[in-house]
């Protein structure tokens, strides 16, 4: 049986995948290289998004097939919205190595810890294109088993804990998605995502009601993941224990793996019915009113971002509650923006705490006066929580929440639309609580150490980002067809 092969297609997966393996054999050839495997690691994961830019373009083919069966049928396909959130998932792990460049570890973890981000950015590109029940279940975990080491290897008790708890909660969504993909191939006879088997088990009564339980236990498991309310607790023990470049690690780029994944299924929900996009969109409505309101009450950096990551979760799937043409690109969008906005929050929040001490960083008080100590770190946090809450001069925050909405407001899900405005309201008024002490007096004595230059470049970078992105939100949002 011949398979075909389009290595063009495949390097997003293949190259961080490959870079893995190579980072460690370096480091066996060369093992005092220490920190300089974090560069390497970042070089490889932008020549993997290398591959993906020439896909990404308007004009480019979409879907794209590799690995087809003589029958025809392909277990690797990716259209414009899984291309841009490869590129995402690569750019913002590159964007996690060089910041933890400079945060100094024994010489011996740097390779570890970069082959870990290596293979799980692979994982995070290759479910975005899986087109059978199989890959898209190993990449999926292949995306979020080596988070646990990653927020382990801090070795602190918080770091522990929070492992722990992410290892508790990947084992529990494994067995949630174990058991629908089980349910999926009982009720179609295959593994293949779209393929006939999945038509005609829709047609049949019986068939259809397992799919639809399948599908139930999916969206549970993917749930964990995306920390969708009821299903958080473990983003902020996670995230407030890790080391605070691998925290931006967990709320974007697995969150990019989570939702790609959750798009591979969508695409088949809608022969499902309301049953399962009625679920989604309690979801959507849960997450953001508990996520705004912990986030409303928090005093500590990390763990706010980790509540903001649960709000901002339920924006990214609030599109996917409707049977619409544009709810994937909707999705994807709101996640790309989110994105880069979390990233460069948190590129602030390291600088910090590598040039004044974790402390100075971990407190929300501690951010007191910060636009008028260090301009460019206040004026690039400040712009990145104006973006989450969607107030100018962050428009494309605004037009991200506008895109996230309009698939809702077009299906006349007035009940869900009214949530989500009211969460628009009361996200204002998280986000602003943080910028209001950005621009107010110092409230405590800070050190003030030295930004590390790859860090001020990193600020300067997403700086200038949401700059351009706010005049021209369509230069981001493009990337993923919207």
């Amino acid at each position: 049986m011949s398979v075909t092969y389009n290595w063009a297609l495949l390097a997003p997966v293949a190259v961080p995948a490959l870079g893995a393996v190579l980072l460690l054999v370096i480091d066996l050839c060369l093992p005092r290289l220490g920190r300089l495997h974090w560069i390497l690691a970042a070089i490889i994961l932008l020549a993997g998004a290398a591959f993906a830019v020439p896909l990404a373009l308007p004009g480019a083919d979409s879907p794209r097939r590799t690995l087809c069966l003589p029958n025809k049928d392909c277990l690797y396909l990716v259209d414009h919205v899984g291309v841009g959130l490869q590129l995402a998932a690569l750019v913002s792990a590159a964007v996690v190595a060089l910041l933890a460049f400079p945060i100094k570890v024994p010489g011996e973890r740097a390779p570890v810890l970069g082959a870990l981000v290596l293979t799980a950015a692979a994982g995070a590109s290759g479910v975005a294109a899986a087109g059978d029940l199989g890959s898209w279940l190993v990449m999926l975990e292949v995306a979020t088993l080596p988070t646990v080491v990653l927020v382990a290897l801090r070795a602190r008790r918080a770091a522990i804990d929070g492992a722990l708890s992410l290892l508790t909660v990947s084992l529990v969504s494994f067995a949630i998605l174990a058991m629908g993909a089980a349910m999926w191939f009982a009720a179609t006879g295959g593994g293949l995502l779209n393929g006939g088997g999945l038509l005609q088990a829709a047609k049949t009564p019986d068939s259809h009601r397992i799919l639809v339980l399948a599908m139930m236990f999916i969206i549970a498991g993917l749930a964990f993941k995306l920390s969708l309310a009821p299903f958080h607790s473990w983003t902020p023990e996670a995230v407030g224990g890790a080391s605070t470049p691998i925290g931006a690690y967990l709320v974007v780029t697995s969150k990019v793996a989570a939702l790609a994944a959750l798009l591979v299924m969508v695409r088949s929900m809608n022969v499902l019915g309301n049953p399962v996009l009625g679920v989604l969109g309690v979801l959507a409505a849960v997450s953001m009113t508990l996520g705004n309101v912990m986030a409303l009450r928090e005093q500590s950096t990390l763990r706010f971002l980790a509540w903001s990551t649960v709000a901002q979760a339920g924006w990214v799937v609030l599109p996917l509650a409707t049977v619409s043409s544009t709810s994937l690109r909707s999705a994807a969008g709101y996640l790309v923006v989110y994105s880069l906005a979390t990233l460069v929050a948190f590129a602030v929040v390291t600088a910090i705490a590598h040039a004044d001490g974790r402390g100075a960083a971990t407190r929300l008080r501690s951010f007191g006066g910060l636009l008028r100590r260090r301009p460019v770190l206040g004026a690039a946090l400040g712009l990145a929580l104006l973006v989450l809450a969607g107030l100018p001069p962050g428009v494309v925050g605004l037009v991200a929440k506008v895109l996230a909405l309009s698939p809702v407001a077009g299906n006349r899900l007035w009940v869900l639309a009214v949530v989500a405005a009211l969460n628009a309201m009361l996200g204002v008024a998280v986000y602003l609580r943080w910028l209001r002490i950005i621009l107010g007096e110092r409230q405590e004595p800070v050190a003030r150490g030295r930004i590390h230059p790859v860090h001020t470049g990193l600020v300067l970078a997403g700086l200038a980002g949401l700059v351009v992105t706010s005049f021209a939100p369509q230069l981001l949002l493009s990337i993923v067809g919207g």
